[in-house]
């Protein structure tokens, strides 16, 4: 995504976002520039939605809210420049996020208050349906969730006899190539939920989402404990920064 003239405008001195701001100019008006510039953007995505707008546009408006006396340009390229795109940028760690200049509490709060919301409507999707008629909604909140995660993290979906999705838990994070799984953990959770079903879900932050031998060795050990209770292991997924990888798709269960 080319961003040069997308920055291009007049902008004011940068003032970082983590301490007080200077006085407003005379009569606690922002300047025409940047007040023009924020409502034109505002219209646009009333207007079009978030389709008539790119990442760095998107950022803006977020930062709107966060920073409401200065231009937020000079912010939001530092911001796509360290974390590449819109949605690595709203799942970035808080310390990471910390290290860019102008990132203050405000900034943070703005950022994680996002994130949560398309986390939970993502979540609002799929729990409480049926998975299997559902199954482009389930892999779109595992992607929502997690594809974006500088470290791996494992969780599970239960399911009801009605292959309906009654929990959605994480049972173990990780470093970035390794996450520790307990099969009797996973087994033994899906029977204090009386679930008929399990989906495992982990992420695998290199973006690549071909399985390692560790992940069908622990894939094989969950099918088998599952099994011997009656449980059915309906699939693996595996999610990458651009795609996601079903075990049972690719012959692996």
């Amino acid at each position: 995504m080319s961003r040069p003239d997308a920055f291009s405008e007049p902008r004011l001195p940068f003032i970082d976002a983590a301490t007080p701001a200077d006085p407003l100019p005379a009569g606690g008006r922002l300047p025409s520039y940047i007040r023009d510039h924020r409502k034109r953007l505002r219209n646009r995505f009333m207007e079009g939605g978030a389709a008539a707008i790119p990442d760095y546009e998107m950022l803006e408006l977020v930062l709107f809210r966060a920073i409401p006396r200065q231009d937020v340009k000079p912010l939001a390229r530092r911001l796509l420049d360290r974390f590449g795109d819109f949605n690595r940028v709203l799942s970035a760690p808080v310390p990471r996020l910390q290290e860019v200049e102008g990132v203050g509490e405000a900034v943070v709060q703005e950022l994680k208050i996002i994130e949560a919301a398309a986390h939970r409507l993502a979540r609002a999707r799929v729990m409480e349906r049926p998975v299997i008629s559902g199954w482009d909604a389930v892999l779109d909140y595992c992607h929502t969730t997690m594809a974006h995660r500088e470290t791996e993290q494992f969780r599970v979906l239960y399911l009801d006899r009605k292959n309906v999705l009654i929990a959605d838990e994480e049972q173990a994070r990780g470093t970035v190539d390794h996450v520790p799984v307990y099969p009797r953990e996973v087994v033994k959770r899906a029977l204090e939920l009386n679930a008929s079903a399990l989906i495992l879900v982990h992420n695998h932050p290199s973006g690549d989402p071909t399985p390692s031998d560790a992940d069908i060795t622990m894939t094989s050990q969950i099918s088998h404990a599952a099994e011997a209770l009656n449980i059915a292991l309906h699939d693996h997924i595996i999610v990458g920064k651009s795609r996601e990888l079903s075990f049972r798709s690719a012959g692996y269960l």
